[in-house]
Parts: structure tokens; C-alpha cells; sequence
């Protein structure tokens, strides 16, 4: 009769997997799930807060571990971190060769008006559309922007209205809807 053993800490749980295909093999890695598109937009800086382990998978739910020699003949080298931040940069590299966009936000600032004319100036480079703009008691834009600009937009509300100005996100995922086209 053998003696069972409990452990402590589950580890792989309430994972985002990034996964590749390379060299006719798929491969696997664990990340964070809040901290991926952070680590892409570049917010994130520290690999360590991105990945649950370092380790490269060929099947992350089962806990099965990539071969030294698959890693090789995929990637050139079996420095696992380096091959999960390949994984983490793949999206740059399709947007080079693809059309790809991420979808956009749809925001709403109620802005003062005294601040809000000097506000817009420096909210402009964050914002990809201004779809409407209304001049009333408050000024206020709607607009689409890019996801990774959301906590800078935020601040930058915060910090120059004093707390006056109002952020509201009306949609998360603005798509495009259109034809295909595929080259």
C-alpha cells in the first residue's frame, strides 16, 4: 500500500497558454493572463511577472515538458527563456507581414471645459478617432484608441482635472466589420 502524499500549491491554474507552431511541432508556454498583452505593449518589462515557469511545453494542461532536441531543431537553441520571449513577440512579427490591428476602445471623457481644450492637445497622440466632440457645459469626446494607452489616458484625465474629468468605456472591442481579404 503506497502513502498518499497531498501537495500544496497548484501550479499551471488560470493560465493564459501562448502557443506556437515551429518547425512542424507545437509548443506551449504559461503565462499570466493580465500580464501578456502588457509584456507585448510594452508596459510590462520583467519576464518573470509574464511567465508561470519558464519552462517550454509541448502540452501546458498536462504538464508535458518540450525535448532539449525538438527546442534545438525549432528555434536553435534550448535556452528556454529566450524561446518564450519569441513566443511573447510573435504578434509583432505577423503584424509585419499581415494586416492585423488590435481591436480599438470606445471612450467617453467629460471633460471641464476650462481644462478640457489644453487636455484634448495632450490626450491626441493617444487617440486613434475622435468620433464625436460636443461643447456644452463640459466638453465631450467620444473616441477609439488603441487598448495598451488605456491606464495612460486615465491618469493623464485624472491628474489634470483633479479628479473633475470622467472616463467611461463604452465598448472594449471596437471590430471593424468588413470583407475578408486574403493574399
Amino acid at each position: 500500500m503506497s502513502i498518499f502524499t497531498p501537495t500544496n500549491q497548484i501550479r499551471l491554474t488560470n493560465v493564459a497558454v501562448v502557443r506556437m507552431k515551429r518547425a512542424g511541432k507545437r509548443f506551449e508556454i504559461a503565462c499570466y493572463k493580465n500580464k501578456v498583452v502588457g509584456w507585448r505593449s510594452g508596459v510590462e518589462k520583467d519576464l518573470d511577472e509574464v511567465l508561470q515557469t519558464h519552462s517550454v511545453f509541448v502540452n501546458v494542461s498536462k504538464g508535458q515538458v518540450a525535448k532539449k532536441e525538438d527546442l534545438i531543431s525549432a528555434f536553435g537553441t534550448d535556452d528556454q527563456t529566450e524561446i518564450c520571449k519569441q513566443a511573447l513577440e510573435v504578434i509583432k512579427q505577423l503584424k509585419e507581414k499581415m494586416k492585423i490591428e488590435r481591436a480599438h476602445m470606445r471612450l467617453r471623457f467629460i471633460l471641464p471645459v476650462n481644462e478640457g481644450k489644453k487636455l484634448k492637445e495632450k490626450l491626441k497622440p493617444l487617440i486613434k478617432v475622435i468620433e464625436s466632440e460636443d461643447y456644452g457645459q463640459q466638453l465631450e469626446i467620444v473616441c477609439l484608441i488603441d487598448p495598451g494607452c488605456f491606464r495612460e489616458i486615465d491618469e493623464l484625465i485624472k491628474k489634470e482635472t483633479k479628479g473633475k474629468g470622467s472616463l467611461e468605456v463604452l465598448n472594449l472591442k471596437d471590430v471593424e466589420e468588413g470583407d475578408e481579404k486574403f493574399e
